[in-house]
């Protein structure tokens, strides 16, 4: 990838330097349908932590900003994960923070897996430096998928860093007792003797998942240059423990927590989300939503799922306005066996649109 942008460097250098190259790149770009999903978004600014790593972060800025919201994506995502929806936050004065985690984008160990632990202290250090430039307004953390995992582990922890609330929107908690004894032990395998072997999703023999119903939002997820196609072995291993200690970490939670969920999640098994449901503390709040797949907040209801993060945040002890409440108790009423019927609040609102 590094080679790749000091290539692309450079090709642009002599670009400046001969309009015909410049005719030819535009030429190239109007014939590639794709062009404007392969846009990469430079950082707002670079984080440095404090083994000096320099940690790309994306910022949404709310012009009358009364809330910061910093943001963890998923796995081999990046701090791009929030273009679909971020704009519904600024306009309610929530500004959106959003950094490569570690190992993704453009943050160090591109490709590879350092541990739960340092994924964990990053955040710790990214919240001081964030709660230093902004002492008096209040700070929200939200992961997705992975980031959920990685904020359930902190928020377990006693010295975790004093912030206003958790939004775990589908943490990842498949965990080894999940994907089974085979799975588990093969992995463990391959761990131990081709840990850097890449894994190419396309071409391995499992079932094919639908991340979300947002067709264009998938698109520029594929064709974004900061995503990572292939996995190494080491950081599925690593994806596993993380999902394994957050799933550990479930009822030792010591801090306000809005957990989300959606019924056509095909990522994380309902199964799954159900058991570390149960093991919740009662102050985690757990919004279900009928009709979200994993990727809740890029979905075509997103602003649904938005509306109820805003409403949280404002008043974490009302009645969340998709009747995600209702939907949770029904959801849990059945162990997680069914879907809740149809026609609850949100999706009337679906209907409505």
């Amino acid at each position: 990838m590094g080679c790749s942008f000091l290539g692309g460097n450079s090709h642009n250098a002599q670009a400046k330097n001969s309009q015909k190259t410049v005719e030819m790149v535009q030429q190239q770009n109007s014939n590639d349908p794709y062009a404007r999903y392969k846009n990469l978004i430079p950082a707002s600014e670079w984080l440095i932590l404090s083994d000096g790593a320099k940690i790309p972060l994306r910022i949404w800025q709310a012009p009358a900003q009364r809330v910061i919201i910093l943001a963890l994506h998923g796995f081999n995502d990046s701090r791009d994960a929030w273009e679909d929806s971020a704009e519904y936050f600024v306009d309610k004065g929530i500004s959106i923070y959003s950094p490569d985690q570690r190992g993704f984008g453009q943050a160090p160990w591109r490709g590879k897996w350092s541990s739960t632990n340092q994924m964990v202290q990053d955040v710790v250090e990214e919240v001081a430096i964030i709660k230093k430039r902004f002492p008096n307004t209040p700070i929200y953390l939200m992961g997705e998928s992975m980031g959920g995992a990685v904020l359930m582990c902190l928020a377990a922890r006693d010295d975790a860093p004093r912030v206003n609330g958790y939004i775990l929107l589908a943490p990842a908690v498949w965990g080894s007792k999940q994907i089974g004894v085979v799975g588990d032990i093969s992995l463990r395998f391959l761990n131990l003797v081709a840990p850097n072997w890449r894994l190419n999703p396309s071409k391995t023999p499992v079932k094919r998942v639908t991340a979300s119903d947002n067709n264009d939002s998938l698109i520029r997820l594929y064709f974004n240059p900061l995503t990572l196609h292939n996995s190494r072995v080491k950081a599925l291993y690593g994806l596993v423990k993380l999902m394994d200690d957050a799933i550990k970490a479930a009822p030792r939670i010591k801090y306000h927590s809005l957990v989300l969920y959606g019924d056509n999640d095909q990522l994380v098994p309902a199964s799954s989300m159900y058991s570390v449901w149960k093991q919740f503390p009662k102050w985690v709040r757990k919004d279900y939503v009928p009709g979200g797949y994993h990727l809740l907040l890029r979905d075509k209801n997103r602003k649904i799922v938005v509306k109820d993060i805003i409403s949280w945040i404002n008043d974490s002890d009302q009645w969340l306005p998709s009747g995600g409440d209702a939907a949770t108790a029904a959801w849990m009423s059945v162990h997680g066996n069914g879907k809740v019927p149809f026609f609850m609040p949100s999706q009337m609102d679906n209907i409505v649109q």
